[in-house]
């Protein structure tokens, strides 16, 4: 920060917003399923970590459904969209599972440890929790990828074309 002659405190905290604020992430859906309950979520915070081997992170709000049910999940699915899913994706970021059986609406699979496959995606793969690291108002899953596919063609789902879906979880 600069102070008012124009020269920059070192120690002053950077407001990280015009940095953050340029991102534009393509957009996954995370589901989960463990003790009998399955839930799903949109997911903007999720990154490839790793190479060799191939690691993945997908970053769950505390306050939702999904983390909840992710907790005591062995593996977690990650799935991309496409731009004409937009129907999908506020399905899984408008509604809560607290309130909604999103499953119901949508065809979907058992994969991997029994969690949920989507039909009809762009691609997804179901990964292995190595950890979970809190990250503050999200925790972080460590994948490890053990099954995978690929579907639809076109354009990923990015934030920019999902900014405007109201999230269904509550707000803290």
């Amino acid at each position: 920060m600069a102070d008012e002659s124009g020269t920059r405190d070192r120690h002053a905290r950077p407001d990280p917003d015009g940095f953050f604020d340029r991102l534009d992430p393509d957009m996954c859906v995370v589901t989960a399923a463990a003790g009998g309950r399955r839930a799903g979520c949109l997911v903007g915070f999720a990154s490839q970590c790793s190479i060799r081997p191939p690691r993945f992170t997908v970053w769950l709000s505390k306050a939702n459904h999904t983390y909840r049910v992710a907790r005591a999940a062995r593996f977690l699915a990650v799935h991309l969209l496409t731009r004409d899913q937009r129907d999908l994706a506020e399905l899984f970021g408008g509604e809560t599972g607290d309130e909604v059986d999103k499953f119901a609406r949508l065809a979907w699979r058992e994969g991997h440890g029994g969690t949920a496959v989507l039909e009809d995606t762009a691609a997804w793969f179901v990964g292995a929790v190595l950890r979970r690291t809190d990250g503050g108002d999200h925790v972080g899953f460590l994948l490890d990828p053990v099954e995978w596919g690929e579907g639809r063609d076109g354009p990923l789902l990015r934030l920019s074309d999902a900014v405007t879906i109201d999230a269904g979880h509550p707000a803290d």
